[in-house]
């Protein structure tokens, strides 16, 4: 690595690790009890979208049934980022998204069809799908535990 891509690198690190911090924050905003999640979606420098995982709009704030199980219409925080781009005049296309739990396959899905490029995740989830499909599609997928400082 040449100095100048030494020091380009060492930034993108400095902006991933306060981006992710900052979706583990957002995902304090997620009224589910199993697992809070949130997502950001960040481009040129500006986050453009935010997501957390929850009930549609105007549905109860109640993720989990009388089992503790997640409800089928709760939305991944990913999800709620990328639908919020289709209501604004943003495009994601080319941007990054910080999400505090390694996607799924469905959301995964979702990141590829939304031209996002990279994904920066601080919780790795029991599968892998998610992360081996976003791979295969030329996706930058980097792991960065959150660092509380």
């Amino acid at each position: 690595m040449t100095m100048d891509n030494e020091s380009a690198h060492t930034k993108q690190e400095a902006l991933d690790k306060r981006y992710i911090r900052m979706a583990s924050i957002w995902a304090e905003n997620s009224y589910c009890k199993r697992r809070q999640v949130g997502a950001l979606i960040v481009k040129d420098k500006m986050i453009i979208s935010d997501g957390y995982n929850g009930t549609p709009a105007g549905f109860e704030n109640v993720c989990e049934d009388e089992h503790n199980l997640t409800k089928p219409y709760v939305l991944h925080a990913e999800a709620n980022a990328i639908t919020k781009i289709a209501r604004s005049n943003n495009s994601s296309d080319g941007a990054t998204m910080y999400v505090t739990a390694s996607p799924c396959i469905e959301c995964a899905k979702l990141i590829i069809q939304a031209g996002i490029k990279r994904v920066v995740y601080s919780e790795k989830y029991r599968l892998e799908d998610g992360i081996e499909l976003l791979e295969r599609a030329g996706i930058e997928v980097v792991y960065m535990p959150v660092v509380n400082v």
